[in-house]
């Protein structure tokens, strides 16, 4: 049987860990919107891995002059 997909989600601490982040550089991430989609349960918090892995994929640059995702600063 396979595991349904909402019990794979990982809370801040453990997104932020699989992201190689502080909780608090992805809380403050979270607040401006700048950050990896999440699902708010009531106060918690939780991220699917994969969602992760897209956001980390969109910010792939090649130079340092390039911008991400037309944005400077993110």
């Amino acid at each position: 049987m396979s595991t349904p997909k909402y019990d794979r989600t990982l809370t801040v601490r453990g997104a932020a860990n699989y992201l190689g982040l502080s909780a608090s550089t992805l809380n403050k991430l979270r607040c401006t919107g700048t950050g990896p989609i999440y699902f708010k349960l009531g106060r918690a918090v939780r991220y699917d891995p994969q969602d992760l892995d897209d956001w980390l994929t969109a910010r792939r640059v090649s130079s340092t002059s390039q911008n991400v995702l037309g944005k400077t600063g993110v």
